[in-house]
């Protein structure tokens, strides 16, 4: 017997090393000593808020897809809702961060903050599996720093 409740090993080390892009993002806009020696070998695309912009981009564009899947076990009328809302993430996305200022990261990070709300939704209506949620703020709150660190500086 399983316990459904548990997050599974693999979508938790996935969801931990999926934070990466994140944290480096923060740390070398945090750091202009790291993002200087990290430049000597990294394009600037993968530095400071650009990487953590162009990768929250990527990855909510990908949740919209993981919502996808989970719309196919609606039914009805649920399911055109559930799969209607599952593009929100990536049209917010696509109409909302235009560009690295500050702005974009305030509205990824409002993106992430609406993603957590659907992520809650589609676990409530029994979509997504009971861990889900679980593991979505753990996850969300930690891109959610990342996104907002380099904003004090």
């Amino acid at each position: 017997m399983t316990d459904t409740n548990r997050i599974p090993p693999a979508a938790l080390l996935l969801g931990l090393t999926g934070l990466i892009p994140f944290l480096w993002s923060a740390a070398t806009a945090l750091s202009p000593a790291l993002a200087a020696w990290a430049g000597q070998w990294l394009p600037p695309m993968f530095l400071g808020a650009y990487v953590g912009l162009t990768y929250g981009t990527l990855i909510l564009a990908f949740m919209s897809g993981v919502l996808w899947g989970f719309a196919t076990k609606a039914e009805g009328r649920g399911a055109s809702l559930a799969y209607g809302l599952s593009v929100i993430p990536v049209l917010w996305v696509f109409f909302m961060v235009t560009d690295v200022s500050g702005n974009s990261a305030i509205f990824l990070a409002a993106g992430f903050l609406g993603l957590l709300f659907l992520d809650a939704a589609y676990t409530a209506w029994g979509l997504a599996p009971r861990w889900w949620l679980r593991l979505r703020v753990m996850l969300t709150v930690v891109v959610l720093a990342c996104l907002a660190l380099p904003l004090q500086v």
